[in-house]
């Protein structure tokens, strides 16, 4: 584990064990050069540029929208909600709205840990949604593709769809109802049928010139590739100025760099 914070405020990553000394120590004055781009919490994250993507949500003429009423709530559930949607707006995911042609409604999912997960009913807004068909990779191509590198580092997306901004046009369609008022999404949520595609395309665009040579890609999941470890400093330096330039971030409890032998 290297700490990229103080003693005060730990701000951990794995390194494998098996690196070379002088190979890990090149990592280590790396990951300290690029610490920015990991994110520890949401106020980390400011959101890939939206010049290589940004979400968004055309839907069939035929389709008129839906305003879902709002369904009953237990008060200790509600407040729960409050909290939820409080921390989203405080990171700049939400916005509050008024007067709208799309309403969803807010599905709670109790975690193990007593606080709960907010997912929205989008079902009738996917309905209505043009497919997108942007095409993800073939696991077993991806895995061809490693079989003959000797050094890895496995990287994920920090909150990775969030990280997309949806197109201003197409937010209000996002809108979803709660006991405290109605609310629309800045950023990509979960549960929209074309959010992985869009997600996809927004990280074959970024490493468009990377993958299958560096980096292999899929989704909120990237593997940094190489065959020998003195390679490996120097592709982890590009695909870092590449996250910082764009703006993307990392989760640091994901991420993990090794060598296969």
């Amino acid at each position: 584990m290297i700490n990229l914070g103080t003693e005060d405020n730990k701000r951990e990553i794995k390194v494998g064990a098996a690196l070379e000394e002088g190979v890990k120590k090149k990592i280590f004055q790396l990951l300290q050069e690029y610490s920015d781009i990991f994110a520890w919490s949401y106020e980390d994250m400011p959101g890939l540029d939206p010049h290589i993507e940004e979400h968004r949500i055309p839907t069939r003429p035929e389709c008129p929208p839906v305003r879902q009423k709002l369904r009953r709530t237990r008060p200790d559930m509600a407040l729960k909600i409050k909290g939820e949607v409080q921390k989203q707006i405080d990171a700049g995911f939400l916005m509050t709205v008024e007067y709208l042609e799309w309403v969803a409604n807010i599905v709670p999912v109790p975690k193990k840990d007593g606080k709960v997960r907010m997912c929205v009913d989008y079902r009738d807004l996917n309905k209505a949604s043009l497919k997108d068909n942007f095409p993800l990779p073939h696991i077993d191509v991806l895995v061809d593709n490693t079989a003959q590198c000797k050094v890895f580092s496995f990287m994920d997306g920090f909150s990775g769809y969030n990280q997309i901004k949806m197109s201003p046009k197409d937010r209000e369609k996002t809108s979803f109802i709660t006991p405290w008022g109605t609310f629309c999404c800045k950023a990509m949520p979960f549960g929209l049928i074309n959010a992985g595609a869009t997600y996809q395309r927004g990280m074959t665009t970024l490493f468009h010139d990377m993958i299958h040579k560096e980096v292999e890609v899929y989704v909120d999941d990237m593997i940094i590739k190489s065959s020998d470890e003195e390679q490996h400093v120097e592709y982890l330096a590009k695909m870092f100025e590449r996250l910082r330039k764009y703006k993307l971030r990392l989760n640091p409890n994901k991420c993990n760099s090794t060598a296969m032998f």
